[in-house]
This record gives C-alpha cells, structure tokens and sequence, in this order.
C-alpha cells in the first residue's frame, strides 16, 4: 500500500541522513514538499542537510541519533510524530562497514557493524510499525544494498548484515500480512555499488587504500528509486543496472558467479597505495559528513568510466553464465 497522503503532505524520517544515500534522499523528498525527519550521529552535518532542504521547498527537523541506542531511535520517532504529528514512511538508511579478510577483523568492528547495520535497522523498524499502523498505512523501506544477494571478499560483516536486513524485511512483511496490517508496505533497496562517503569512512584492515568496485551509480539514483517506493511500493527495487544484473547472474549460476564476483572484487577495491590500520568512522562521527559523494569531484568522470566498463562486463558474464546453463541442461539425459 502506498503513502496514504500526498508527498507534499507526508512525514518521513531517514536514518543515516547525514551523507550520501541519506542526504540525497532527504533532498529529493524536499524537492516534493515533503517533511523531512533527518537521523544521524552529526548535528552539524545534519543541520547542514536540513537547510539545503529547506532551500529546496521541503521541511525538515533535525533530531540527531545513534541507531544503536533503542530508546534514542523511540525517540526520535517521538519527535517525528510531535513536530509533524504522524509519521507517514521510515527510511532505515544508516550503515558503517569494515573492510579486510574475516579473520583479521577485530570482533568488536564486526560486532558494530552488525549493530549499525542490522540492529539499528531493527530497532528502526520497532519504533517505526505502531506509528505507520496509527497513521491508516505507511511505506517503510530498509537500504540493504545488493549485497544482500551476492557477496564480495574482504566485507564479511556488511555482507551478513545486509543478508540480515533482507531476511527481516520479509519475516516482518508476512507477519504483517497474516496479522491484517497489510496497509503498512516494507520495501527492500538492493543499490549497486553508489558513490558516497562509504569507502572512506569505512574501517580498514587491508593494508591497501578502499575504491568503490565498478560500476558506480550516483547517490540520486538510490533516492529516485526509494521515491518511487514510496509512491508504488513493491517488496524489492534494484538500484543500477550492475545490481539487476548481478542478481540474475547469481540466481542462475551461483557457484560460478560466487568465483567471478570474488575475483573481480578482490582486484577493483583496492587502489595502488598502501593504507594502515584504520577504524574509520566505526565508532566515531566523521570530520566531514554531509558529502553526497566519495570520491573528491572526479564524480561524474568516475561513473561515466566505470559505468561503460562494469555494465559491459556484467553483461558478458551474464550472458556466459546463462549459456552454460543450457548447455547443461541440454546434456542431462
């Protein structure tokens, strides 16, 4: 079920909105007149975001938060609720990762992963339910990444997080279902690889510098897409065509597709420099936070290249995973 208002008249809090996926979409709902609820561990960096979106037509209120405290995600709900009186859709948005092999990782960098990632969308989606169910209906949408289909090397943490959040969506939209809350719609973002802060703010034990592997999609194409969800909800929207892709390929040949992706990852994530030990912004804010961007204005230059190179490749190896399928189903006897 869709918003039950239109946009301009809509409530929507966004987690993680501080940078990236988050502020883009804070941006685009403004551009629609919506009110928007930004949630984030920095204020000024969120204050920042808010009054770009005040510029661009929308509302906005700042109410600054760590996803991984419940009681300040019920809060913010709270706060939501008492500024714009309801709430009408949850974007659960924040995420840190931690690159390196599994067992190089410190177990506390993967246990905040998990409670960024996965918990803070849990405790997200429990302070989010009673509101959208008062409000008549609502859309909440959890930004799991394709890599909650697929997986790549050197992000363990984020790849059983983001397979975390994908099992929880669709646990809680049968229960809704079976429990008549079916007015309540939980959608699932599978973005490709997006040009944001991540890769450098994410912890690194690689002994290399992070890149984003290609293709790289800008952020706008992740808030186009939860946009669209809000209006037309559907259970899951790929975000680039690099994930749509990945996807089929995965499904049709998946123990091929684990070799060719672990291959092609292990050698695109990492630049020619060395890089030490570093927790990122795991466990602290970033010194500059309300980038939409990663990748220090070579953007465009980025996804115009890597985009040609990666969607060509992908579509190769779709197509030779797909006719070695039928050529296998063709000798069975």
């Amino acid at each position: 079920m869709p918003l039950t208002r239109p946009l301009d008249d809509a409530a929507v809090v966004i987690t993680g909105a501080s940078s990236g996926i988050g502020a883009a979409t804070a941006y685009a709902l403004a551009r629609h007149g919506a009110g928007v609820v930004l949630a984030a561990r920095t204020a000024e960096a969120l204050h920042r975001v808010a009054a770009r979106c005040r510029e661009l037509g929308g509302r906005a209120l700042v109410v600054p938060t760590d996803v991984t405290d419940p009681e300040a995600v019920r809060a913010l709900a709270a706060a939501a609720v008492a500024e714009f009186g309801r709430i009408d859709a949850w974007i659960n948005n924040a995420a840190v990762g931690t690159v390196g092999l599994f067992d190089e990782i410190p177990v506390e960098e993967f246990r905040r992963v998990v409670a960024v990632n996965l918990l803070g969308t849990v405790y997200g989606t429990k302070a989010a339910l009673p509101w959208l169910d008062a409000a008549g209906g609502g859309v909440l949408v959890n930004n799991a990444s394709v890599l909650a289909e697929v997986a790549m090397p050197y992000q363990s943490a984020y790849n059983a997080t983001k397979h975390g959040i994908r099992g929880l969506a669709d646990t809680v939209r049968q229960e809704l279902r079976v429990t008549g809350r079916g007015h309540i719609s939980v959608c699932t973002v599978l973005p490709a690889t997006i040009d944001t802060p991540f890769f450098r703010h994410a912890a690194n034990h690689s002994g290399h510098q992070l890149t984003p592997p290609p293709p790289v999609y800008p952020p706008e194409l992740v808030a186009d897409t939860i946009v669209r969800l809000l209006r037309r909800p559907r259970r899951e929207a790929y975000a680039g065509g690099a994930a749509r892709l990945l996807g089929l390929q995965w499904r049709l040949a998946p123990a091929l597709a684990e070799r060719v992706l672990g291959w092609y990852t292990a050698r695109t994530q990492f630049g020619p420099g060395p890089a030490p030990d570093d927790a990122g912004a795991l466990f602290r804010p970033a010194a500059e936070a309300d980038r939409l961007g990663g990748w220090h204005g070579r953007r465009r230059q980025l996804v115009r290249l890597t985009a040609a190179f990666g969607l060509a490749a992908a579509g190769t190896a779709v197509g030779t995973v797909a006719a070695m399928s039928r050529r296998t189903r063709a000798d069975r006897p």
